[in-house]
Protein backbone atom coordinates (compact mmCIF):
# COMPACT_ATOMS: atom_id res chain seq x y z
CA UNK A 1 0.00 0.00 0.00
CA UNK A 2 2.69 2.25 0.68
CA UNK A 3 4.39 1.55 -2.82
CA UNK A 4 0.64 2.27 -4.49
CA UNK A 5 0.43 5.78 -1.96
CA UNK A 6 3.66 6.97 -3.99
CA UNK A 7 2.57 5.71 -7.21
CA UNK A 8 -0.73 8.22 -6.44
CA UNK A 9 1.54 10.92 -5.54
CA UNK A 10 3.64 10.38 -8.89
CA UNK A 11 0.15 10.52 -10.88
CA UNK A 12 -1.22 13.52 -9.04
CA UNK A 13 1.74 15.72 -9.97
CA UNK A 14 1.68 14.83 -13.71
CA UNK A 15 -1.67 15.55 -13.73
CA UNK A 16 -1.40 18.69 -11.90
CA UNK A 17 1.65 19.78 -14.62
CA UNK A 18 -0.46 18.65 -17.56
CA UNK A 19 -3.90 20.84 -16.05
CA UNK A 20 -1.81 24.00 -15.12
CA UNK A 21 0.13 23.64 -18.56
CA UNK A 22 -2.56 23.60 -20.90
CA UNK A 23 -4.91 26.58 -18.90
CA UNK A 24 -1.63 28.55 -18.74
CA UNK A 25 -1.76 27.35 -23.05
CA UNK A 26 -5.75 28.40 -22.89
CA UNK A 27 -5.12 31.57 -21.91
CA UNK A 28 -1.87 32.36 -24.25
CA UNK A 29 -4.16 31.09 -26.95
CA UNK A 30 -7.23 33.58 -26.06
CA UNK A 31 -4.23 36.61 -26.86
CA UNK A 32 -3.71 37.76 -22.92
CA UNK A 33 -0.43 37.45 -21.86
CA UNK A 34 0.91 35.54 -19.04
CA UNK A 35 3.54 36.75 -16.91
CA UNK A 36 5.24 33.15 -16.50
CA UNK A 37 5.83 31.07 -19.29
CA UNK A 38 3.47 28.13 -19.08
CA UNK A 39 5.86 25.86 -18.21
CA UNK A 40 6.18 27.72 -15.03
CA UNK A 41 2.56 26.82 -14.49
CA UNK A 42 2.79 23.65 -14.50
CA UNK A 43 5.57 23.09 -11.95
CA UNK A 44 4.20 25.42 -9.68
CA UNK A 45 1.43 22.64 -9.86
CA UNK A 46 3.83 19.79 -9.59
CA UNK A 47 5.94 21.31 -7.15
CA UNK A 48 3.03 22.32 -4.71
CA UNK A 49 1.23 18.92 -4.94
CA UNK A 50 5.04 16.33 -4.81
CA UNK A 51 6.32 18.62 -1.60
CA UNK A 52 3.48 18.61 1.18
CA UNK A 53 2.49 15.10 -0.19
CA UNK A 54 5.34 13.82 0.15
CA UNK A 55 6.81 14.84 2.94
CA UNK A 56 3.24 13.98 4.65
CA UNK A 57 3.71 9.98 3.47
CA UNK A 58 7.30 9.68 4.84
CA UNK A 59 6.23 11.26 8.12
CA UNK A 60 3.35 9.12 8.50
CA UNK A 61 5.59 5.73 7.71
CA UNK A 62 7.85 7.08 9.94
CA UNK A 63 5.29 7.93 12.96
CA UNK A 64 3.37 4.69 12.12
CA UNK A 65 5.11 2.37 13.94
CA UNK A 66 5.37 4.01 17.06
CA UNK A 67 1.37 4.71 17.25
CA UNK A 68 0.60 1.10 16.36
CA UNK A 69 3.08 -0.51 18.93
CA UNK A 70 1.83 1.50 21.70
CA UNK A 71 -1.35 0.79 20.88
CA UNK A 72 -0.47 -2.58 20.87
CA UNK A 73 1.12 -2.38 24.41
CA UNK A 74 -1.77 -0.62 25.86
CA UNK A 75 -3.95 -3.48 24.57
CA UNK A 76 -2.16 -6.47 26.64
CA UNK A 77 -3.60 -7.89 28.96
CA UNK A 78 -2.97 -5.90 32.31
CA UNK A 79 0.49 -6.52 34.37
CA UNK A 80 1.83 -7.52 31.21
CA UNK A 81 4.93 -5.74 30.67
CA UNK A 82 4.86 -4.43 35.03
CA UNK A 83 8.22 -4.58 36.31
CA UNK A 84 9.97 -5.22 32.92
CA UNK A 85 12.84 -3.92 31.21
CA UNK A 86 13.34 -1.86 28.32
CA UNK A 87 14.98 -5.05 26.41
CA UNK A 88 12.41 -7.75 27.93
CA UNK A 89 9.99 -5.31 26.50
CA UNK A 90 11.42 -5.09 22.97
CA UNK A 91 11.85 -8.52 23.24
CA UNK A 92 8.17 -8.87 23.46
CA UNK A 93 6.93 -6.77 20.66
CA UNK A 94 9.55 -8.32 18.53
CA UNK A 95 8.14 -11.90 19.00
CA UNK A 96 4.76 -10.13 18.63
CA UNK A 97 5.89 -8.28 15.37
CA UNK A 98 7.66 -11.94 14.07
CA UNK A 99 3.91 -13.84 14.63
CA UNK A 100 2.34 -11.25 12.60
CA UNK A 101 4.80 -11.90 9.69
CA UNK A 102 3.81 -15.84 9.76
CA UNK A 103 7.23 -16.28 11.82
CA UNK A 104 6.09 -18.66 14.70
CA UNK A 105 8.68 -20.34 16.92
CA UNK A 106 7.00 -23.14 19.24
CA UNK A 107 3.61 -22.46 20.63
CA UNK A 108 3.13 -19.24 21.99
CA UNK A 109 0.79 -17.45 24.62
CA UNK A 110 -2.76 -16.99 23.34
CA UNK A 111 -1.99 -13.01 24.52
CA UNK A 112 0.54 -12.67 22.07
CA UNK A 113 -1.54 -14.48 19.60
CA UNK A 114 -3.90 -11.75 19.73
CA UNK A 115 -1.62 -9.15 19.76
CA UNK A 116 -0.61 -10.39 16.48
CA UNK A 117 -3.86 -10.24 14.57
CA UNK A 118 -4.34 -7.13 16.31
CA UNK A 119 -1.17 -5.79 14.58
CA UNK A 120 -1.87 -6.82 11.50
CA UNK A 121 -5.19 -5.53 11.24
CA UNK A 122 -3.77 -1.75 12.79
CA UNK A 123 -1.30 -2.04 10.01
CA UNK A 124 -3.75 -2.73 7.08
CA UNK A 125 -5.88 0.04 8.68
CA UNK A 126 -3.30 2.56 8.69
CA UNK A 127 -2.12 1.41 5.03
CA UNK A 128 -5.74 2.15 3.60
CA UNK A 129 -6.17 5.14 5.76
CA UNK A 130 -2.49 6.64 4.47
CA UNK A 131 -4.01 6.04 0.82
CA UNK A 132 -6.95 7.88 1.50
CA UNK A 133 -5.27 10.62 2.80
CA UNK A 134 -3.10 10.78 0.04
CA UNK A 135 -5.86 10.82 -2.72
CA UNK A 136 -7.52 13.93 -0.60
CA UNK A 137 -4.47 15.72 0.15
CA UNK A 138 -2.96 15.72 -3.56
CA UNK A 139 -6.72 16.40 -5.20
CA UNK A 140 -7.26 19.51 -2.53
CA UNK A 141 -3.47 20.54 -3.96
CA UNK A 142 -4.58 20.02 -7.72
CA UNK A 143 -7.80 22.27 -7.08
CA UNK A 144 -5.89 24.83 -5.56
CA UNK A 145 -3.38 25.37 -7.63
CA UNK A 146 -5.49 25.70 -11.04
CA UNK A 147 -6.88 28.66 -9.70
CA UNK A 148 -3.76 30.56 -9.47
CA UNK A 149 -3.24 30.25 -13.57
CA UNK A 150 -4.00 33.73 -14.06
CA UNK A 151 -2.21 36.31 -16.19
CA UNK A 152 -0.35 38.30 -12.85
CA UNK A 153 0.35 35.29 -11.02
CA UNK A 154 4.25 35.00 -10.90
CA UNK A 155 4.58 31.39 -11.02
CA UNK A 156 8.60 31.64 -11.88
CA UNK A 157 9.04 33.07 -8.97
CA UNK A 158 6.63 30.41 -6.65
CA UNK A 159 8.68 28.20 -8.81
CA UNK A 160 11.88 29.35 -7.61
CA UNK A 161 11.25 29.75 -4.06
CA UNK A 162 9.78 26.45 -3.50
CA UNK A 163 13.14 25.26 -5.46
CA UNK A 164 15.10 27.60 -2.70
CA UNK A 165 13.22 25.86 -0.24
CA UNK A 166 14.09 22.79 -0.53
CA UNK A 167 17.97 23.56 -0.98
CA UNK A 168 17.59 24.94 2.18
CA UNK A 169 15.68 22.05 3.75
CA UNK A 170 18.07 19.66 2.83
CA UNK A 171 20.96 21.88 4.27
CA UNK A 172 19.64 22.19 7.28
CA UNK A 173 18.57 18.70 7.22
CA UNK A 174 22.45 17.43 6.87
CA UNK A 175 23.21 19.79 9.43
CA UNK A 176 21.14 18.37 11.77
CA UNK A 177 21.39 14.54 11.34
CA UNK A 178 25.36 15.47 11.80
CA UNK A 179 24.09 16.75 15.06
CA UNK A 180 21.85 14.25 16.15
CA UNK A 181 24.68 11.36 14.99
CA UNK A 182 26.92 13.45 17.32
CA UNK A 183 24.14 13.47 20.06
CA UNK A 184 23.16 9.72 20.00
CA UNK A 185 26.90 8.76 20.06
CA UNK A 186 27.37 11.07 23.16
CA UNK A 187 24.47 10.30 25.07
CA UNK A 188 24.68 6.66 24.61
CA UNK A 189 28.66 6.58 25.43
CA UNK A 190 27.30 8.32 28.51
CA UNK A 191 25.41 5.74 29.60
CA UNK A 192 27.89 3.67 28.70
CA UNK A 193 30.73 4.88 31.05
CA UNK A 194 28.13 5.15 33.93
CA UNK A 195 28.43 1.33 34.17
CA UNK A 196 32.47 0.84 32.63
CA UNK A 197 35.02 3.54 34.15
CA UNK A 198 36.28 5.50 31.86
CA UNK A 199 39.81 4.80 32.30
CA UNK A 200 39.04 1.08 32.16
CA UNK A 201 38.37 1.63 28.59
CA UNK A 202 40.28 4.24 27.52
CA UNK A 203 43.53 2.56 29.05
CA UNK A 204 42.43 -1.00 29.44
CA UNK A 205 44.66 -3.73 28.04
CA UNK A 206 41.24 -6.78 27.66
CA UNK A 207 38.62 -6.76 25.76
CA UNK A 208 35.89 -9.00 26.20
CA UNK A 209 32.26 -7.87 26.25
CA UNK A 210 30.34 -10.54 27.84
CA UNK A 211 27.69 -9.90 30.28
CA UNK A 212 26.43 -12.82 32.84
CA UNK A 213 23.76 -14.10 31.63
CA UNK A 214 21.97 -15.30 35.03
CA UNK A 215 22.05 -12.91 38.29
CA UNK A 216 23.41 -15.72 40.35
CA UNK A 217 26.54 -16.04 37.34
CA UNK A 218 29.85 -14.19 39.21
CA UNK A 219 32.24 -15.52 36.36
CA UNK A 220 31.75 -13.01 32.41
CA UNK A 221 31.46 -9.70 33.68
CA UNK A 222 33.20 -8.59 31.04
CA UNK A 223 36.21 -6.75 30.33
CA UNK A 224 36.04 -3.33 27.98
CA UNK A 225 39.47 -2.22 27.45
CA UNK A 226 39.46 -0.78 24.06
CA UNK A 227 43.36 -0.79 23.34
CA UNK A 228 43.91 -3.63 21.90
CA UNK A 229 40.81 -3.13 19.29
CA UNK A 230 42.33 0.02 18.22
CA UNK A 231 45.94 -1.69 17.98
CA UNK A 232 44.58 -4.16 15.66
CA UNK A 233 42.69 -0.77 13.48
CA UNK A 234 45.97 0.56 12.87
CA UNK A 235 47.66 -2.52 12.09
CA UNK A 236 45.79 -3.45 9.47
CA UNK A 237 44.82 0.26 7.91
CA UNK A 238 48.97 0.71 8.12
CA UNK A 239 49.31 -2.90 6.53
CA UNK A 240 47.12 -1.62 4.04
CA UNK A 241 48.33 2.35 3.42
CA UNK A 242 51.89 0.72 2.69
CA UNK A 243 50.80 -1.37 -0.08
CA UNK A 244 48.43 1.64 -1.32
CA UNK A 245 49.61 4.12 -1.31
CA UNK A 246 53.21 3.55 -2.89
CA UNK A 247 51.11 1.88 -5.67
CA UNK A 248 48.33 4.52 -6.46
CA UNK A 249 50.85 7.16 -6.30
CA UNK A 250 53.15 5.43 -8.67
CA UNK A 251 50.54 4.21 -11.11
CA UNK A 252 48.73 7.81 -11.26
CA UNK A 253 52.37 9.41 -11.78
CA UNK A 254 52.54 6.86 -14.31
CA UNK A 255 49.45 7.00 -16.42
CA UNK A 256 49.70 10.78 -15.93
CA UNK A 257 52.92 11.29 -17.66
CA UNK A 258 54.31 8.56 -18.87
CA UNK A 259 51.88 5.97 -20.48
CA UNK A 260 51.11 6.38 -23.89
CA UNK A 261 46.87 7.14 -24.62
CA UNK A 262 45.98 3.15 -25.60
CA UNK A 263 47.74 2.25 -22.56
CA UNK A 264 45.94 4.78 -20.29
CA UNK A 265 42.54 3.64 -22.30
CA UNK A 266 42.91 0.14 -20.39
CA UNK A 267 44.69 0.55 -17.34
CA UNK A 268 42.29 3.23 -16.27
CA UNK A 269 38.82 2.03 -16.27
CA UNK A 270 40.56 -1.34 -15.09
CA UNK A 271 41.59 0.46 -12.05
CA UNK A 272 38.19 2.31 -11.71
CA UNK A 273 36.33 -1.59 -11.88
CA UNK A 274 38.69 -2.20 -8.72
CA UNK A 275 36.36 0.33 -6.92
CA UNK A 276 33.64 -1.05 -7.59
CA UNK A 277 34.09 -4.42 -6.28
CA UNK A 278 32.08 -5.68 -3.45
CA UNK A 279 34.24 -5.87 -0.06
CA UNK A 280 32.91 -9.01 0.66
CA UNK A 281 34.44 -10.58 -2.74
CA UNK A 282 38.00 -9.47 -1.64
CA UNK A 283 37.32 -11.30 1.63
CA UNK A 284 37.03 -14.35 -0.55
CA UNK A 285 39.52 -13.59 -2.11
CA UNK A 286 41.87 -12.82 1.00
CA UNK A 287 40.71 -16.14 2.79
CA UNK A 288 40.92 -18.34 -0.14
CA UNK A 289 44.33 -17.22 -1.99
CA UNK A 290 46.44 -14.67 -0.24
CA UNK A 291 46.04 -16.20 3.56
CA UNK A 292 46.82 -19.74 2.39
CA UNK A 293 49.91 -18.27 0.61
CA UNK A 294 50.96 -16.39 3.47
CA UNK A 295 50.51 -19.50 5.91
CA UNK A 296 53.08 -21.64 2.94
CA UNK A 297 55.70 -18.92 3.02
CA UNK A 298 55.62 -18.71 6.37
CA UNK A 299 55.73 -22.48 7.07
CA UNK A 300 59.22 -22.64 4.52
CA UNK A 301 60.38 -19.60 6.55
CA UNK A 302 59.65 -21.12 9.60
CA UNK A 303 57.14 -18.70 10.88
CA UNK A 304 54.41 -18.88 12.90
CA UNK A 305 51.61 -17.81 11.09
CA UNK A 306 48.18 -17.71 12.81
CA UNK A 307 44.92 -18.97 10.57
CA UNK A 308 43.41 -15.69 10.33
CA UNK A 309 46.36 -12.92 9.89
CA UNK A 310 46.11 -9.05 10.05
CA UNK A 311 48.70 -9.38 7.27
CA UNK A 312 46.26 -11.41 4.78
CA UNK A 313 43.40 -8.29 5.55
CA UNK A 314 45.99 -5.40 4.89
CA UNK A 315 47.32 -6.80 1.64
CA UNK A 316 43.94 -7.58 0.07
CA UNK A 317 42.62 -3.93 2.00
CA UNK A 318 45.73 -1.94 0.30
CA UNK A 319 44.89 -3.94 -3.31
CA UNK A 320 41.10 -2.43 -2.93
CA UNK A 321 42.12 0.83 -2.13
CA UNK A 322 44.48 1.68 -5.18
CA UNK A 323 41.86 2.82 -7.04
CA UNK A 324 40.79 5.38 -4.72
CA UNK A 325 44.18 6.85 -3.89
CA UNK A 326 45.32 6.72 -7.97
CA UNK A 327 42.47 8.55 -8.86
CA UNK A 328 42.80 11.76 -6.26
CA UNK A 329 46.05 11.65 -7.66
CA UNK A 330 45.93 11.91 -11.31
CA UNK A 331 43.14 14.12 -11.00
CA UNK A 332 45.36 16.22 -8.40
CA UNK A 333 48.24 16.37 -11.30
CA UNK A 334 45.96 16.80 -14.01
CA UNK A 335 44.47 20.00 -11.87
CA UNK A 336 48.36 21.86 -12.24
CA UNK A 337 48.34 24.53 -14.27
CA UNK A 338 50.28 23.49 -17.51
CA UNK A 339 52.75 26.44 -17.17
CA UNK A 340 54.33 25.15 -13.71
CA UNK A 341 55.39 21.82 -16.09
CA UNK A 342 56.06 24.21 -19.22
CA UNK A 343 58.51 26.38 -17.03
CA UNK A 344 60.15 23.36 -15.23
CA UNK A 345 61.20 21.90 -18.60
CA UNK A 346 62.45 25.47 -20.21
CA UNK A 347 64.51 25.90 -17.30
CA UNK A 348 66.13 22.23 -17.99
CA UNK A 349 64.91 20.17 -15.61
CA UNK A 350 64.49 16.31 -16.25
CA UNK A 351 60.59 15.43 -16.21
CA UNK A 352 61.65 12.95 -13.18
CA UNK A 353 62.72 16.43 -11.54
CA UNK A 354 59.95 18.12 -12.69
CA UNK A 355 57.79 15.43 -11.21
CA UNK A 356 59.18 15.38 -8.12
CA UNK A 357 59.71 19.06 -7.17
CA UNK A 358 57.19 20.55 -9.40
CA UNK A 359 54.28 19.27 -10.24
CA UNK A 360 53.77 16.46 -6.96
CA UNK A 361 54.16 19.80 -4.34
CA UNK A 362 51.50 21.36 -6.47
CA UNK A 363 49.83 18.36 -6.32
CA UNK A 364 49.97 17.65 -2.55
CA UNK A 365 46.25 18.73 -1.59
CA UNK A 366 44.42 16.69 -3.99
CA UNK A 367 47.01 13.78 -2.98
CA UNK A 368 46.93 13.89 0.64
CA UNK A 369 42.88 13.67 -0.09
CA UNK A 370 42.72 10.96 -1.74
CA UNK A 371 45.01 9.17 0.93
CA UNK A 372 42.69 10.24 3.51
CA UNK A 373 39.98 8.75 2.33
CA UNK A 374 41.33 5.52 1.65
CA UNK A 375 42.57 5.57 5.69
CA UNK A 376 39.18 6.78 6.20
CA UNK A 377 37.86 3.68 4.01
CA UNK A 378 40.34 1.24 5.25
CA UNK A 379 39.39 2.23 9.34
CA UNK A 380 36.01 1.61 8.69
CA UNK A 381 35.94 -1.60 6.57
CA UNK A 382 34.63 -4.31 8.27
CA UNK A 383 33.80 -7.33 5.73
CA UNK A 384 37.88 -7.84 4.91
CA UNK A 385 38.61 -8.18 8.47
CA UNK A 386 36.02 -10.75 9.72
CA UNK A 387 36.40 -13.10 6.60
CA UNK A 388 40.41 -12.51 6.97
CA UNK A 389 41.86 -11.37 10.39
CA UNK A 390 39.03 -12.68 12.68
CA UNK A 391 37.13 -11.47 15.63
CA UNK A 392 39.82 -11.70 18.58
CA UNK A 393 40.85 -8.69 20.30
CA UNK A 394 44.83 -9.13 20.99
CA UNK A 395 47.53 -6.55 22.62
CA UNK A 396 49.75 -7.42 19.13
CA UNK A 397 51.30 -5.40 16.58
CA UNK A 398 52.25 -8.64 14.79
CA UNK A 399 50.76 -8.53 11.63
CA UNK A 400 51.44 -12.12 11.08
CA UNK A 401 48.54 -12.77 13.87
CA UNK A 402 44.99 -12.43 14.37
CA UNK A 403 43.36 -9.35 15.83
CA UNK A 404 40.24 -7.51 14.97
CA UNK A 405 38.67 -3.99 14.55
CA UNK A 406 36.65 -1.75 15.92
CA UNK A 407 34.12 -1.95 13.33
CA UNK A 408 34.36 -5.78 13.30
CA UNK A 409 33.30 -5.22 17.37
CA UNK A 410 30.66 -2.93 16.88
CA UNK A 411 29.01 -4.90 14.17
CA UNK A 412 29.32 -8.01 16.80
CA UNK A 413 27.79 -6.42 19.38
CA UNK A 414 25.10 -5.26 17.57
CA UNK A 415 24.03 -8.36 16.16
CA UNK A 416 20.28 -9.27 16.67
CA UNK A 417 17.90 -8.52 18.94
CA UNK A 418 19.66 -5.96 21.20
CA UNK A 419 18.10 -3.37 24.12
CA UNK A 420 20.63 -0.60 24.58
CA UNK A 421 20.66 -1.08 28.89
CA UNK A 422 23.74 -3.01 29.21
CA UNK A 423 27.75 -2.26 28.78
CA UNK A 424 28.24 -5.49 26.07
CA UNK A 425 25.42 -3.04 23.44
CA UNK A 426 26.57 0.56 24.75
CA UNK A 427 30.02 -0.08 24.17
CA UNK A 428 29.58 -0.11 20.19
CA UNK A 429 28.78 3.42 21.22
CA UNK A 430 31.68 4.22 22.87
CA UNK A 431 33.72 2.29 20.49
CA UNK A 432 32.19 4.57 17.62
CA UNK A 433 32.59 8.15 19.70
CA UNK A 434 36.45 7.31 19.77
CA UNK A 435 36.44 6.35 15.98
CA UNK A 436 34.75 9.58 15.35
CA UNK A 437 36.86 12.04 17.08
CA UNK A 438 39.70 10.01 15.59
CA UNK A 439 38.94 10.09 12.38
CA UNK A 440 37.73 14.06 13.00
CA UNK A 441 41.67 14.65 14.19
CA UNK A 442 42.84 12.91 11.32
CA UNK A 443 40.60 15.25 8.95
CA UNK A 444 41.61 18.54 11.18
CA UNK A 445 45.10 17.41 10.13
CA UNK A 446 44.10 17.14 6.83
CA UNK A 447 42.79 19.94 6.41
CA UNK A 448 46.15 22.11 7.45
CA UNK A 449 47.97 20.29 5.44
CA UNK A 450 45.84 21.10 2.59
CA UNK A 451 46.07 24.93 3.20
CA UNK A 452 49.48 25.42 3.42
CA UNK A 453 50.60 24.34 0.29
CA UNK A 454 47.48 25.78 -1.53
CA UNK A 455 48.68 29.20 0.11
CA UNK A 456 52.13 28.17 -1.47
CA UNK A 457 50.80 27.25 -5.19
CA UNK A 458 47.78 29.41 -5.61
Amino acid sequence: MTLFAFLILFAAVVIGYILNLRAARAIRAGGTKLHSLDGFHGGFSALVTLVPTFFFIILWLMLQGTVIESMIKAGLPDGTLDGLRTGQVQLIMSEIRSIAGGRIFGTPEDWKLEAAERLVALRGTSSLLLVVLTIALTAGLILLTRKTVRPEFRARQGVERIVLGLMVGCATVAIFVTIGIVGSLVFETYRFFEMVPFTDFLFGTSWEPQIPLREDQIAAKGAFGMLPVFLGTMVIATVAMVVAVPIGLFSAIHLHEFASPKIRAVVKPVLEILAGVPTVVYGFFAILVIAPAIRSFGTELGLPIAPNTALAAGLVMGIMLVPFISSFADDALAAVPRSLRDGSLALGATQAETISKVLFPAAIPGIVGGILLAVSRAIGETMIVVMAAGLIAKMTINPLDSVTTVTVQIVTLLIGDTAFDSPKTLAAFALGMVLFVMTLIINIFALRIVRKYREIYD
